[in-house]
């Protein structure tokens, strides 16, 4: 959570093994690594070719990038840290299309003291990723597509702080590398040997479903082969 001078702020916890390293706490969260992974991973890619075909010059220089760090040989993790571009993209992408905006909810194991607050044991509290994901003060193009919130003025990949379409601190998402991971090879390789279009006379529409996670609306593409 982001305070008053834009950093986050924990409560902090005394580590308890015995409340998470359980047999129903693993099944638990092995199921939700192939249910809430699934979903979300799939609409992250289906914003990322939407978005392709939206803005084809973006689509151009992550495809010469490939070509220029990968070229003909299949995308291996240990590419990413030479494709800059093409990495600020992938971070993009989530960050524009807000997948999940109102994030899981979550409930205080004790009672906690916010700003002046109080917040019982055991209530419900819905983090709002809108509203960093989409702050102006960390990203200055908030609503639009723009790869540069994420490159330095050399071209350099650059971490954000405000960037956790996967939540942050202990709750975060538990898929949360391996999504990563998925997410580059799956995009990288998909571009490396299609270029996406939108059809004759295809609206491309960015407005988001209405939904618990917020998915393109459905649209038509054309995967033109790369010679």
């Amino acid at each position: 959570m982001f305070g008053k001078d834009g950093k986050f702020e924990f409560q902090k916890e005394k580590p308890n093994p015995k409340l998470y390293f359980t047999d129903e706490n693993l099944t638990a969260l092995v199921s939700d690594l192939f249910e809430a992974g699934m979903d979300t991973s799939s609409t992250t890619l289906r914003w990322g070719l939407l978005l392709m075909m939206k803005y084809p010059e973006i689509q151009k220089k992550v495809q010469s990038e490939i070509d220029k760090v990968i070229g003909s040989n299949e995308p291996q993790v240990i590419h990413r840290k030479e494709m800059p571009y093409t990495d600020a993209v992938i971070h993009e992408i989530p960050r524009f299309g807000n997948i999940l905006p109102a994030n899981l909810s979550h409930a205080t194991t004790q009672d906690v003291n916010f700003r002046g607050y109080l917040l019982p044991k055991g209530i419900q509290v819905i983090p709002l990723l809108t509203s960093i994901l989409y702050d102006k003060n960390h990203f200055v193009r908030a609503d639009e597509f723009y790869p540069e919130h994420f490159l330095d003025s050399s071209g350099n990949f650059v971490r954000k702080e405000a960037f956790i379409p996967f939540s942050a601190g202990k709750r975060s998402c538990a898929g949360e590398s391996l999504a990563k991971m998925e997410l580059y090879l799956f995009f990288t390789r998909l571009l490396q040997n299609f270029t996406f279009k939108a059809p004759p006379g295809e609206t491309l529409d960015l407005t988001p479903a209405v939904g618990f996670t917020a998915s393109p609306m459905p649209y038509k593409m054309c995967a033109i082969p790369r010679v």
